[in-house]
């Protein structure tokens, strides 16, 4: 069965809630970067459900689905990712209580999780990943759609 991630497009502010990944071992082409925050699917639970869940742990807050963004299909890590654009409704940021926090040794090599907040005119400078949803995400809100 093909793995889904499911990611959260969350407006903090002036900016956009994402996950800076720091000293990354287990990619050595790429030590540093930005995702969006989200996980995999678990059990029966709706891609909905499952993405609220993923922002709940990783960021300590609330959110609300809005809609679907994007769909991309990697064939490197054999998986289908779907963006959602949430709402903040509660909560504090940077709270998250997910494994990737716990100094479990399996996330050793995945290097350091820090929740920050981007300005919207900083999103261009970092490097998001992956490229091609970062490049919808730039033109979505030099267009005002986010």
């Amino acid at each position: 069965m093909q793995r889904i991630r499911l990611a959260g497009i969350i407006p903090m502010g002036d900016g956009f809630a994402l996950m800076h990944r720091k000293d990354v071992l287990k990619n050595p082409d790429r030590k540093e970067y930005y995702v969006f925050p989200g996980g995999g699917q678990e059990g029966e639970e709706s891609f909905e459900e499952g993405t609220i869940r993923e922002i709940k742990e990783e960021f300590g807050i609330d959110v609300k689905i809005i809609e679907k963004l994007y769909e991309e299909y990697s064939e490197k890590f054999g998986q289908t990712t779907i963006y959602y654009l949430c709402e903040y409704i509660s909560g504090e940021f940077g709270t998250g209580k997910g494994p990737e926090f716990s100094n479990d040794p399996k996330y050793v090599d995945s290097g350091k999780y820090i929740p920050e907040i981007v300005r919207r005119e900083d999103i261009e400078k970092i490097p998001l990943m992956p490229p091609e949803i970062k490049q919808k995400f730039v033109e979505d809100i030099k267009n005002n759609r986010i």
